[in-house]
């Protein structure tokens, strides 16, 4: 079936996310972030977050097991923006093309909060046609109710669609929930990728 839809992952994808960009202007050395991103405030304990549990709450336990990192453990929120460079200048550049032929969505493990402040500091942000955010669901991709949740609410026939993801066990969810993927792994070689499926743009 023919493209008629573009469904875009946002961290990695279209934001250039990184813990380590606030952190490393917080630790004195390399070790010591790298043992407090891998076992205090770690993927998983971030993943809570993108799947909707509240921020006062997370830090608030957090502080409670390793009150010796309360600095670092509240600037995880209260510095968030920190560890955002941006957008990613060439898939921002592919939205906005791609936005002027057809509709734009997105599917996005991100907390709500953390989205909405988002929303105001990058407005490329609000160009999407619809979005599906985790942590307002209280879904995480790869879980299928996600993607469903996608088609269900805008009306989309999952085989008109391709969705382009960081993470292969994404993109192989949204694949078995019909729609074709696209391993995102920098600008060009998405822009490639597209001009395969749905020609020049």
């Amino acid at each position: 079936m023919t493209i008629k839809n573009i469904v875009f992952d946002i961290g990695e994808v279209l934001i250039d996310w990184n813990p380590r960009y606030l952190y490393r202007k917080m630790f004195k050395d390399e070790g010591g972030m790298e043992i407090f991103l891998s076992s205090v405030c770690d993927a998983q304990w971030n993943a809570r977050q993108d799947e909707g549990y509240p921020w006062t709450d997370a830090i608030a336990e957090k502080i409670a097991s390793h009150p010796e990192y309360e600095l670092y453990i509240r600037a995880y929120y209260d510095r968030w923006p920190e560890m955002v460079r941006g957008g990613v200048a060439g898939s921002v550049e592919i939205l906005h093309r791609l936005k002027s032929l057809m509709p734009v969505y997105a599917i996005t493990n991100y907390n709500a909060e953390t989205f909405a402040l988002s929303q105001k500091l990058w407005p490329f942000l609000t160009l999407f046609d619809g979005v599906i955010v985790s942590g307002a669901e209280k879904l995480l991709k790869p879980d299928p109710r996600i993607y469903q949740l996608l088609f269900t609410r805008y009306g989309l026939d999952p085989s008109s669609c391709v969705f382009i993801d960081d993470r292969m066990d994404n993109i192989e969810g949204a694949e078995r929930c019909g729609m074709r993927g696209i391993h995102f792994t920098n600008p060009a070689a998405l822009e490639a990728d597209l001009k395969t499926l749905i020609g020049d743009f």
